[in-house]
């Protein structure tokens, strides 16, 4: 999915072949496959019978599928940050702080 998200694979991209794949991400051919259905079923891709499957040209699926992946991202680092003690808030502007100074922590 990230490499959906961030544009890796482009919308209209044709896939590898399952077993390529798979090699590629050194798991189990029919782990693959459940994956890539599971891709189908939430539009993501999509199947030609005869020609393998494609990334979905659905350009708002893929910015939805960007923005879940953040949302989980920020709500993961909110509880990071709340285990270190900090409100939403102070998180926040902390992150601001952060990135105001390239991250070396002064201004």
């Amino acid at each position: 999915m990230l490499s959906i998200a961030v544009g890796e694979y482009k919308a209209g991209d044709k896939l590898l072949p399952v077993r390529e794949l798979a090699a590629e991400a050194e798991v189990n051919p029919n782990t693959m496959q459940k994956a890539l259905s599971e891709l189908e079923r939430d539009g993501l891709l999509y199947s030609q019978r005869t020609s393998g499957r494609y990334i979905t040209d659905d350009a708002e699926k893929i910015t939805a599928l960007r923005k879940n992946l953040a949302a989980g991202h920020m709500e993961n680092f909110l509880q990071k940050m709340g285990e270190l003690g900090f409100s939403k808030e102070a998180a926040l502007e902390a992150l601001k702080s952060y990135t105001e100074t390239d991250g070396k922590g002064e201004n």
